[in-house]
């Protein structure tokens, strides 16, 4: 039985092919089978890969014997190393940013890449309580038997800690300061008491925990200082340029476009520019040139919401359009990511489409788009 479950998930044939989301070590596991290959250098305990070895698997680049890794990545090296770095030591890793700067999808991959496993996630809520950091219960057979082993239902974390691999914990801040206090203890002593059982899980070699926190969305809980010391900070910082966000926008439409099998051409580079230039426009204040100042919305406008505007504007040329990406197929997503006050976000977007679409060359089909859907 459990053969045949795993067999419908994996599409019958030990591929992910079936799959809406795949997992990173299912996706990508070809790149990561050549990286363990090629890897010679020192791992850590453990870790499927070397630090160098999950370094170019994140940003990608091409090995010794010619295979290409693809980019998971697209930003400063530099970050990327400090925080592989300190999933060496025995300091936890917090990713900090804004909505849309990659912090799932980094985490994601570094788990997969370090423990070859990125399922042992906990997703923080405001309703996430302590059991699902430590443990929780099986009551059929609490009640039958009384406290025991049998009986415990362990964590994510729990079974990270037992397993020494990499737990993920994202949006911690979503979680209330008592479920997050939790956490001190596992990073701090690296034991995961079992009180009802005169017991404790000690974490073996490998185990760590990356966290993910987003510093501006409503709903924050703040981290005390006595948790916040237990982690190494790194800040995700939104692209830098207007290409290095086209790029990110458009490979990964380009591949959530394949796994949904959208019978529609790859996104086309100039809408993907127009949609990526008005998210920054609009995010900074400021037009892109320097000469014209905006009014910003509410909304984040992350890079995240360009990738989800590109793919709404292509199931819609797919299904209701001629299969190529145009003005009108993505003036309803523009739209719908930028107006999330109905007042305040209106009035942004109808200035900047007079004083900034409208004027602009080549822009003016855009402009019409948009202005049909208000």
């Amino acid at each position: 039985m459990a053969k045949a479950v795993a067999q419908q998930q994996t599409g019958g044939n030990g591929t992910p092919e079936s799959l809406l989301r795949p997992h990173a070590e299912q996706l990508y596991a070809d790149e990561l089978a050549e990286l363990a290959k090629a890897d010679d250098r020192q791992r850590p305990p453990n870790w499927k890969l070397s630090p160098w070895a999950v370094k170019t698997y994140l940003l990608g680049g091409k090995l010794e014997n010619g295979f290409t890794v693809s980019p998971k990545y697209i930003g400063n090296p530099r970050l990327v190393e400090i925080a592989i770095a300190t999933l060496a030591t025995d300091r936890a890793l917090l990713l900090i940013g804004v909505p849309g700067t990659a912090k799932p999808w980094v985490s994601e991959h570094r788990a997969a890449a370090i423990s070859g496993d990125s399922t042992l996630l906990v997703q923080g809520t405001a309703g996430t309580d302590e059991s699902a950091l430590r443990y929780g219960w099986n009551y059929a057979m609490l009640l039958a038997e009384g406290p025991s082993m049998n009986a415990l239902k362990p964590s994510p974390m729990m079974r990270a800690m037992m397993d020494g691999k990499i737990a993920r914990v994202e949006e911690l801040t979503r979680m209330q300061s008592d479920t997050q206090d939790t956490l001190i203890t596992l990073l701090s002593e690296k034991t995961l008491p079992i009180p009802e059982l005169n017991s404790e899980v000690q974490a073996r070699k490998g185990f760590n925990v990356i966290a993910t926190a987003n510093n501006r969305d409503r709903g924050v809980n703040e981290l005390s200082s006595a948790l916040t010391r237990r982690f190494n900070n790194v800040v995700l910082p939104l692209p830098e340029t207007l290409d290095q966000e086209v790029e990110i926008v458009h490979k990964r439409a380009t591949e959530i476009g394949r796994a949904l099998e959208l019978p529609v051409e790859k996104p086309a580079l100039e809408e993907i520019r127009r949609v990526v230039t008005i998210f920054r426009e609009l995010r900074a204040g400021v037009t892109e040139d320097g000469k014209t100042k905006v009014k910003s919305p509410t909304g984040t406008l992350s890079t995240a919401e360009a990738i989800s505007v590109i793919n709404n504007g292509l199931a819609m040329a797919a299904y209701f359009g001629e299969s190529v990406l145009t003005a009108n197929d993505l003036a309803a997503g523009i739209t719908g990511a930028i107006i999330k006050d109905p007042v305040q976000d209106a009035v942004a977007w109808k200035e900047y489409l007079q004083t900034v679409v409208k004027e602009r060359e080549g822009w003016k089909d855009l402009y019409r788009a948009c202005r049909e859907v208000l």
